[in-house]
């Protein structure tokens, strides 16, 4: 009896869950997994999957000494994009690698512009095609559990895209 290879255990598993996806949901799935395991992904392409495709071509951004100059500076049209400005407070700016989303509506609130349900706001961005954020983690069972996102590539470009 022969034991496989952990290995090519692993890579059959994923290519049997990549293989009946369309190439932008693998695209999608193959960064969470790198951001997931802390892999950097190489510029170019993987397995026929072009990962330039969302490469950066916005504008720089200024620097902000604050989030109130950051909300002054854009142009939010929805809930959804003052939570993504407040997003990318925290992860571009501030560098957090992740945040928790009472952390934007608290930052929000602080400006006046809190939002009823900032859950709801960034599960619009998590469905969004491309996904403009994504959840990371979630702290308890119930529908009030905390939970953690990170915004995509997509999600920051758009996010400069909203700042004048």
């Amino acid at each position: 009896m022969t034991t496989l290879d952990p290995e090519i255990t692993a890579m059959t598993g994923v290519a049997a869950a990549l293989t009946p996806l369309e190439e932008d949901a693998r695209r999608r799935v193959l960064r969470w997994a790198a951001e997931r395991f802390d892999v950097a992904l190489t510029k170019g392409r993987l397995n026929g999957i072009d990962l330039d495709d969302e490469s950066d071509t916005s504008p720089p951004v200024a620097e902000y000494a604050s989030f109130a100059e950051l909300f002054e500076n854009s142009t939010p049209k929805t809930t959804t994009d003052k939570a993504l400005i407040a997003a990318y407070w925290f992860q571009v700016i501030q560098g957090s690698a992740s945040f928790v989303s009472q952390q934007l509506n608290t930052e929000l609130k602080n400006l006046g512009h809190g939002l009823s349900n900032v859950t709801d706001s960034l599960g619009s961005a998590e469905r969004a095609k491309p996904t403009l954020v994504m959840q990371v983690n979630k702290t308890g069972k119930s529908k009030q559990a905390r939970k953690t996102y990170k915004l995509t590539q997509a999600g920051i470009n758009y996010v400069k895209g909203i700042i004048r």
